[in-house]
């Protein structure tokens, strides 16, 4: 069986080695060519836009190069976070977007994004219709002034920020923050809007080299804020991962504040206001289940989607919601954005503080989350171990164990030979020990 080239996420890989100029001059071609052949009726034109990985330089050449060579216009924006790439889409009427970029991944890597008009997703058809044309070498190619152009757009920047700064209906005034952007494509544009928006900023890991990008910073590294935090006397801190649409927290004491923490946040500041539709929000199986303990006491929804932020997107339009996400920080407000946005999320948490006169952990203390424990267990046969009977028997052995006081999640992986056990409890040691015992029976019977 053939694997699909595009992932949940785009076209990642290592850069230079899986990713290459090749795939990029090749991809971006032929995305430019279905869309033409889709009737767009007239000269395509596309945003490009980067984190700031050194091999970032090379495959935005690589794409613009295809985009151009297939007919398209091409505006180059520059280093700018992903949702940035998806708002100046519609922002600028424009056919596509690509976003180059591996978000959180090591530097080494890098992927490419396309976003559709109006800054959405493409759909998994499109993709696959892109895919085909990727290695096709009879190509109809245009000449003379039907060549695509290139220019850049300086003015791409602030018209991102203004976007942000008009989803705060609340002046910030008198918040500090400190923000670590990761080295990556939030390092300038976080602190000039969250200053827009009236709040005192530090910026932390905001000099990008290139190289430096997510190595041991942002989101996925929390230490470094904490102890600016502290050391700041900051209300709150803010990380981001490198392409900028995630977001996590410190509190003022520097205690985290995760992605359930802060949708759980938003939900009742919306339900408050009257922006949450249908009182719902859209989470995935791996919300911790104070979450939804903490929303049904509520009177808020929790819709539970597969892990992935297209499964998000997805359930929000299907439904018309206004709120959802995932506990990695990466949270979608479809009024404001037509994917995550880890600035616009920082901002509208700011926003809630502002507005409550509450601080984030009186506010994140809303929820209360139960032990988490994840056990990866190296299978030769994803589906032999989830489909055996003595599994099936463990985990009811579990579930009744735990008799409603947690649950239990089991979930091969998408691109690893591995099945996840997920165990949540009242106690650490509880989740610990139900965690490995169900391991233990999935390692057994991997093969049968």
């Amino acid at each position: 069986m053939t694997r699909r080239l595009f992932g949940t996420d785009g076209v990642r890989g290592l850069a230079n080695s899986e990713l290459t100029p090749e795939l990029a001059l090749a991809l971006s071609g032929a995305a430019a060519r279905v869309l033409t052949e889709h009737g767009l009726g007239h000269r395509p034109v596309a945003v490009v836009g980067r984190d700031p990985r050194a091999s970032g330089e090379m495959l935005q050449a690589a794409v613009t190069a295809g985009l151009a060579s297939a007919g398209a216009d091409v505006l180059q924006v520059g280093v700018l976070p992903t949702p940035a790439i998806a708002h100046l889409v519609a922002d600028f009427s424009a056919d596509l977007g690509v976003m180059i970029s591996a978000s959180h991944n090591p530097m080494p890597d890098n992927g490419i994004k396309l976003f559709a008009a109006g800054g959405r997703k493409l759909p998994d058809a499109v993709e696959d219709e892109i895919a085909a044309r990727v290695g096709c070498c009879d190509l109809q190619r245009p000449t003379g002034a039907r060549i695509g152009r290139v220019r850049e757009a300086p003015e791409a920047a602030g018209r991102y920020v203004d976007h942000l700064v008009r989803a705060c209906p609340q002046s910030l005034a008198g918040i500090r923050v400190v923000v670590d952007c990761a080295h990556g494509a939030a390092s300038v544009v976080a602190a000039q809007a969250y200053r827009a928006a009236g709040a005192e900023v530090m910026a932390l890991h905001a000099q990008p080299d290139g190289l430096n990008i997510n190595d041991g910073c942002g989101s996925a590294y929390l230490e470094r804020l904490r102890e600016a935090v502290l050391a700041h006397h900051a209300t709150l801190g803010i990380a981001h991962d490198g392409d900028a649409d995630r977001c996590l927290a410190v509190d003022a004491t520097g205690e985290a504040v995760d992605g359930d923490q802060i949708m759980a946040i938003l939900a009742l500041a919306m339900r408050e206001s009257g922006e949450l539709v249908a009182d719902t929000l859209v989470a995935t199986v791996m919300s911790n289940l104070g979450l939804h303990l903490a929303m049904r006491e509520h009177g808020v929804v929790v819709k539970t989607t597969p892990v992935g932020d297209r499964y998000v997107l997805e359930a929000l339009a299907a439904g018309g919601f206004s709120l959802g996400g995932e506990q990695s920080g990466h949270v979608v407000l479809p009024g404001y954005a037509t994917t995550g946005d880890g600035l616009l999320t920082a901002l509208r948490l700011m926003v809630r503080m502002a507005t409550s006169g509450r601080s984030l952990a009186d506010l994140a203390g809303v929820l209360t989350r139960l032990p988490q424990v994840l056990v990866n267990v190296a299978v030769a046969d994803k589906t032999a171990a989830v489909a055996a009977p003595a599994v099936a028997e463990a985990i009811a052995d579990a579930e009744a164990e735990l008799s409603g006081t947690g649950r239990v999640l089991l979930r091969p992986s998408g691109t690893e030979p591995l099945v996840r056990v997920m165990v949540e409890a009242p106690t650490e040691f509880a989740a610990s020990t139900i965690a490995q015992r169900i391991a233990k029976v999935v390692a057994e019977h991997a093969s049968a």
